[in-house]
Parts: structure tokens; sequence; C-alpha cells
């Protein structure tokens, strides 16, 4: 768990954060609107930076501002906003969050390398959801062994020097060649620690159907337990148009994810999930549970 000193400069930093004398009026002029109070952070004025004024902020920064930092911290809260979002149904207290995410802000921001022509958030989101996914490990019930622990920790140290470097994730492989430990143990070790995710968590959406964490999951034995009439199924695939067949074939004959479809076909995911599922409520039409 965060020390308390942190999560006190956090709350500091998030609720302090100057009204911006570089910025003007473009600091002052662009808002988020939300009816969301946290910290003492009033979210319905947080200042959304573009990217413009955060390179120039970062430049700042660089060049030793000490209010340039506390203005990237002000104009990012969005994104920790955004990623605690994402565990609200873990039972935690919503503030915690927030601070531990704002910890992971503070780290991105201070590792943030301009040369890499990466977006901000781009860099920032996975340190901010790394930082609060490690608080919520340290406070799990699941109790893991010392050495998985250990093992696990080094890996995510590893991980997030690596990421700082390069602005992105480096794979099990190169993580593995760094401890100069298996892959299989890295990854075992990597897995106890993770929490549970409900199936039905969405994980995307973009306005239409989303895509749940059951659509990610490969399932060998999908075809006996979905599927039991075979002749109406054929029938049923005649009447589909050729993507929509080669979709329900890859996804329930296949067992492959939506994301794999994805990629052998060349669309996006979206559109597997949208295509998939309307091909499946044409084909309730003849395959009805019972017949």
């Amino acid at each position: 768990m965060r020390s308390g000193g942190e999560r006190r400069a956090a709350r500091r930093r998030t609720a302090g954060a100057p009204d911006g004398q570089a910025g003007g009026n473009a600091w002052e002029g662009r808002r988020v609107r939300m009816k969301v109070e946290i910290t003492g952070v009033d979210t319905s004025t947080l200042p959304v930076l573009s990217n413009k004024e955060m390179r120039a902020l970062f430049e700042a920064m660089h060049r030793g501002d000490p209010t340039a930092r506390e203005k990237l911290i002000h104009g990012n809260l969005r994104l920790v906003l955004s990623v605690i979002q994402r565990f609200n149904n873990r039972g935690e207290n919503v503030d915690d969050l927030f601070q531990v995410g704002c910890i992971g802000l503070m780290k991105a921001i201070d590792h943030f390398d301009l040369s890499q022509n990466v977006r901000f958030s781009t860099y920032a989101v996975p340190m901010i959801v790394g930082e609060i996914r490690r608080y919520l490990r340290d406070n799990t019930p699941i109790r893991v062994s010392r050495s998985l622990r250990d093992i696990a920790y080094k890996a995510l140290t590893v991980r997030d020097r690596l990421t700082a470097q390069r602005g992105e994730e480096p794979t099990i492989e190169e993580i593995s060649a760094e401890l100069g430990v298996p892959r299989e143990e890295v990854v075992f070790a990597l897995e106890a620690i993770q929490e549970p995710v409900s199936l039905f968590e969405p994980i995307y959406q973009d306005g239409g159907d989303p895509i749940y964490v059951m659509d990610q999951v490969k399932d060998e034995k999908v075809r006996e337990a979905f599927w039991d009439d075979e002749v109406a199924i054929r029938r049923a695939l005649d009447d589909l148009g050729p993507r929509e067949q080669l979709i329900v074939a890859k996804r329930f004959f296949e067992g492959k994810t939506q994301m794999e479809v994805a990629e052998e076909i060349g669309i996006s995911q979206a559109q597997v999930s949208r295509l998939e599922k309307a091909a499946l409520r044409q084909m309730q039409r003849h395959v009805k549970p019972g017949e």
C-alpha cells in the first residue's frame, strides 16, 4: 500500500494546482463539465489542455518552471477520473483510487519523453492503471506465495522501467530476459496477482453494442456447449452473407476470439462484434432452444 505521505502529497497537488499564469485564457477557457466531487477537487472546472499547450508545459517544466508540472497535473486529472471508472465495481473507495491514480499520473509526467512522439495520454493511462492495480494487489484478500509475489513485483518494476524508457510496454520475453527467469514463471507470477474480472465487464464501447471480457475468451468446447443441431446450424448459416458466415465459423467452430477474427479478415473488433450479434439474431429464427 502506498504511504500516507504519498497520498497526502497527491491530495495537495490535485487540490492546490494553480489557476495558471503562463497558460493565459487557453488555460482558463477550457473546462470539463462533470458532476463529481472527489477528494476536494471540483471536477466541473477541470481544464483541458491541447496538445500544443501540453508540449509547451513539458518544455517549461524541463527548463525548471516550478508551475508547469502543477499545471500538467491539474490539466490531466480527467485521465485519472476516466481510468478509475474501470475499477468502480471492486468495492474500493473512489477517493482512494483517485489519489493512487494521481500518483501514477505524476510518475507519468516525470518520466514522459517528448522526443518519442507519443501522445501523453497513450503513455500515461497504462502507468495510472498500473499504479491502481498495484494498490489493489497489495490490498487483495487472496494470498499468493512470497516467491511468486517477489517475481511478480520484480517483473512489474522491470516493465515500468522499460515502459518509461521506450514509451511502450515490453513483451513478456523481454521481461523474462531482463530478470533471468523463465518466461513461464513470469507469466504464472503475474497471473497469480491479478484481480478477478467478471466475464460481463465491458472493455470497449463506441456508442453501439459493448464488447465484454467474455468476447475475448476462447472456448474450446463452444461448439458442443451451444450447438446441438448440426443440420439447423447449416441451414441458418446458408442464410447469412459470406462475411457473417466467416465470422460465425471462426468464432463458434474454430473457437477464435473477436480480436483474432478481426485481424484475420481485416476489420475492427467492434465491427466483428456487431456483425456477430446480428448474425446470431438472424440464426435464432432457425435454431430454437429445445428443438
